[in-house]
């Protein structure tokens, strides 16, 4: 069990996704997304296994949540820098971008 304090260290911003790219070296079914989180933040790269749930088309302009203060991870030959959030849907082949059901909120906003 985590406590409050645990859950507060987990930095989950709001962005856009400005780009979604194929990522065929990745292991699983994956996308490279370019992600605007905001003046603070600023634009960063994930790596996200959404094949199989969105299209590129789908995902581009879309809101989506990301955790941005895990240290990047290689992926293959693509540096992820943010944590892309999700669920897997319910055919089990992607996962479902977890997204903020305004669209009017601000990016780079807080999770709170």
């Amino acid at each position: 069990m985590i406590t409050i304090e645990d859950f507060e260290k987990v930095d989950i911003r709001v962005g856009k996704v400005l780009a979604a790219e194929d990522f065929p070296e990745a292991q699983k079914p994956a996308y490279k997304l370019t992600i605007d989180l905001g003046p603070e933040i600023g634009i960063k790269k994930s790596s996200a296994q959404l094949v199989g749930a969105h299209s590129k088309e789908e995902l581009e302009g879309m809101l989506v949540m990301c955790v941005v203060n895990f240290p990047p991870r290689q992926v293959g030959p693509f540096r992820s820098q943010v944590l892309t959030l999700g669920f897997k849907n319910a055919a089990g082949d992607g996962w479902l971008v977890a997204t903020p059901s305004k669209p009017d909120v601000e990016l780079g906003s807080r999770l709170q």
